[in-house]
């Protein structure tokens, strides 16, 4: 379930605090995977979107998103090159490369069309995943322009920020990265127009000092994860899964109260980071815990003597990774005030390729 009102005041909040900060946003699509929810963004003031996919470039595009940045090190087959290009006509498009062999592959594959996709170079501000080290930019940008594609700039993913005391050391070491790349840009000759950065935990701590942009995408909901680092507040949770309890179990003698939902990984995904105090949350129980998940149930302790909720009593659960949660359904009911008001496809569901 989406609460539209909870939703609403999240992306005006982000869109006016970005923007005082004198940063461009680009929310990151792949969370929510819904038109209705782009264009609200993009309404709010957003410059485009950012996605994961062509497949996902594919749907908002559709929609009349006509700015979009596929933040990934696509290695592009000529099958995926004619969709590029078939988008480039409709869009202003732009792909992340993190290699000279990327960047190559990338406009050869292209050919006369490559000169209507940008490129950002993929710079590793701490996460250690995809990009570059901010210093090796520059042999990655010559191979993109040597390719025929025009570079538009960096951009990085601090992901790291995703864990607690992590969203400040994050924050600096994206700071630091992307001014490093773009300096090192600039002295090979490159007009850097575009340093990208910003994750949900770091999106308020980014400063215009070296980014340009941000790309934020939970913000929109807000999930468990973000609760219990502190980055949201439970009044900024628009996003719960409906679930029934179903089953009730004792447990040894002096051991908490359990009871079992009818909502497993297969609804709320299995995400659980290691410092995580469980697979989710109660809305309105917090001091419950979600100790296990099997495909179809979710096992919760109980605290203290008070009665738990009875089998058949429906409870909002929060996910701890809405990103994963929201590609593992077909639509999602739309509620204000508690009452049913709209239901909304998960248009780009499954869009991975």
């Amino acid at each position: 379930m989406i609460d539209v009102d909870i939703l609403d005041r999240n992306i005006g909040r982000m869109a006016s605090a970005v923007r005082s900060r004198g940063l461009g946003l680009r929310p990151h699509a792949k969370t929510h995977k819904i038109p209705e929810i782009a264009l609200r963004q993009i309404a709010a003031g957003a410059s485009g979107l950012t996605v994961a996919t062509i497949g996902e470039a594919e749907v908002f595009a559709a929609a009349g998103v006509q700015n979009l940045f596929i933040a990934y090190p696509l290695w592009v087959s000529a099958q995926k090159a004619e969709r590029l290009r078939r988008l480039s006509q409709t869009a202003q498009i732009a792909v992340g490369v993190d290699s000279a062999e990327g960047a190559t592959g990338l406009g050869t594959s292209l050919g006369s069309a490559a000169g209507s996709v940008s490129v950002l170079v993929e710079v590793d501000s701490g996460h250690h995943r995809s990009g570059v080290l901010p210093e090796a930019v520059t042999p990655v940008a010559q191979a993109a322009v040597r390719a025929g594609l025009k570079v538009a700039g960096v951009f990085t993913f601090p992901g790291h920020s995703y864990a607690p005391g992590m969203p400040v050391e994050a924050a600096s070491q994206e700071e630091q990265a992307l001014s490093l790349a773009s300096e090192t840009l600039a002295a090979a000759g490159f007009e850097v127009t575009c340093r990208s950065g910003g994750s949900t935990p770091t999106a308020m701590l980014t400063g215009n000092s070296a980014a340009t942009e941000v790309r934020p995408g939970v913000y929109v909901f807000g999930d468990a994860q973000q609760l219990e680092l502190g980055r949201c507040a439970a009044e900024d949770i628009a996003l719960t899964v409906a679930a029934t309890v179903v089953s009730h179990h004792a447990t040894a003698p002096d051991g908490p109260a359990r009871f079992i939902l009818d909502a497993g990984s297969k609804v709320l995904g299995s995400d659980r980071p290691a410092w995580a105090s469980g697979f989710g949350r109660l809305m309105d129980y917090p001091d419950a815990r979600i100790t296990a998940l099997s495909e179809h149930h979710a096992t919760v302790e109980w605290p203290g003597p008070a009665a738990a909720p009875a089998i058949g009593d429906r409870l909002r659960v929060i996910p701890n990774h809405v990103c994963l949660a929201m590609n593992l359904v077909d639509e999602v009911a739309v509620v204000r005030g508690g009452a049913l008001v709209d239901r909304w496809t998960v248009a780009a569901r499954g869009k991975n390729r």
